[in-house]
């Protein structure tokens, strides 16, 4: 009768261990059940085979970025919103960061349910345009070159919601924390993010603190209104290259922009979205946080500026103020002049499939 009960004491220990420590162990039963996920009618069920190139995702670099969503404190808002307690229970048995593809694709499919999304008008295509974290020069004092100041919430108790751009820079409602070229400076606070070269060589990242809740103004739309052309046209390299040779006419015209983007120094240098977790180079992604809870994973099928086919696993961790609408998403492509290359010509029609938590079953890995 001991040796009874003392063998039932192991076998307790062992589960309970178990269920908090991926291993070897067999454990299929889960800890919460029931589901009370918000589905509204614009998703539909499918299975992993309706993804388009699932089986060719490398998804352990989604994983990664999964695990920092794992990090964050999750807003359970918007229209479409997980169950809580399955979210985070999937987020204390992820897989071993050095798991193979395929131990990692079956946690996935083990662990959430795919649901095609679909607009207000029945249709499954939407947009996917893409953003970048640029890299810019610039200064710790006012010059001739660094001419617009980069700001911080002011901390003086000064209101600047609903005040434009032009009010905010004169009156500087806000703190300076750097200064640059005013064409730079309105790079940065398009793509909600930078990285800043100081005149000594060192390197310092501006994330998104806080927004004037102004409306945006497409700079290239204020040219054109003005029977200015570029030469090159309207892009965005066209438009800041010829901002750039006509200060007087780039300042006029950005101030015709009356949303101001206030930032803050991050360390460690990383770019942070929305969910207050580092974005991963094309696997965050921005979506509309009225309609989705950030932190959800999402399979996205549309193509690259280049014309590749861009199937992949992502992560919602930013939102933008243009990001609206069921399937629209803004890619996240990384730093510097490469992800520019990229981001800029991101503008494709696509699929999307949302995966939101289902009961846990257990993924034994592979050995």
């Amino acid at each position: 009768m001991r040796y009874f009960s003392k063998n039932i004491f192991i076998k307790l220990f062992i589960s309970i261990f178990c269920a908090f420590i991926l291993s070897s162990c067999d454990l299929s039963t889960p800890t919460h059940r029931g589901d009370d996920s918000v589905i509204p009618s614009n998703l539909k069920k499918v299975s992993y085979s309706d993804l388009p190139g699932w089986k060719d995702d490398d998804v352990r670099y989604a994983l990664q970025a999964f695990r920092n969503t794992c990090k964050a404190k999750i807003q359970y808002s918007g229209r479409v919103i997980p169950d809580r307690a399955l979210l985070e229970e999937k987020c204390r048995m992820l897989p071993s960061a050095s798991a193979d593809v395929a131990t990692i694709r079956a946690w996935f499919e083990s662990n959430f349910q795919p649901y095609q999304v679909y607009n207000e008008n029945g249709g499954t295509k939407g947009t996917y345009t893409g953003y970048y974290s640029p890299i810019i020069p610039a200064c710790r004092t006012q010059t001739a070159e660094c001419n617009e100041p980069l700001m911080g919430v002011p901390t003086d108790g000064r209101n600047y919601k609903g005040v434009d751009k032009k009010t905010i820079v004169n009156n500087r409602i806000g703190r300076v924390l750097y200064w640059a070229n005013i064409v730079d400076v309105q790079n940065i606070q398009i793509q909600g993010s930078g990285m800043l070269q100081l005149e000594d060589g060192k390197l310092v990242k501006l994330n998104f603190a806080a927004v004037n809740d102004m409306p945006f103004k497409s700079i290239g739309e204020e040219l054109r209104s003005r029977g200015i052309r570029p030469a090159g046209g309207y892009s965005a390299d066209a438009v800041w290259k010829h901002l750039k040779q006509n200060p007087a006419l780039a300042k006029d015209v950005i101030y015709k922009n009356p949303r101001y983007v206030y930032f803050y120094e991050s360390v460690p240098p990383d770019v942070i979205g929305k969910l207050g977790t580092p974005l991963s180079k094309i696997r965050s992604i921005a979506m509309d946080d009225d309609i989705y809870t950030l932190g959800l994973p999402v399979y996205i099928d549309t193509n690259l500026s280049d014309g590749r086919r861009f199937r992949r696993l992502m992560i919602a961790q930013d939102t933008g103020s243009a990001i609206k609408g069921w399937i629209r998403a803004d890619i996240f492509f990384g730093k510097g002049d490469e992800a520019y290359k990229f981001a800029h010509g991101q503008h494709a029609q696509g699929q999307m499939f949302i995966l939101m938590p289902k009961e846990y079953s257990y993924v034994k890995p592979s050995k």
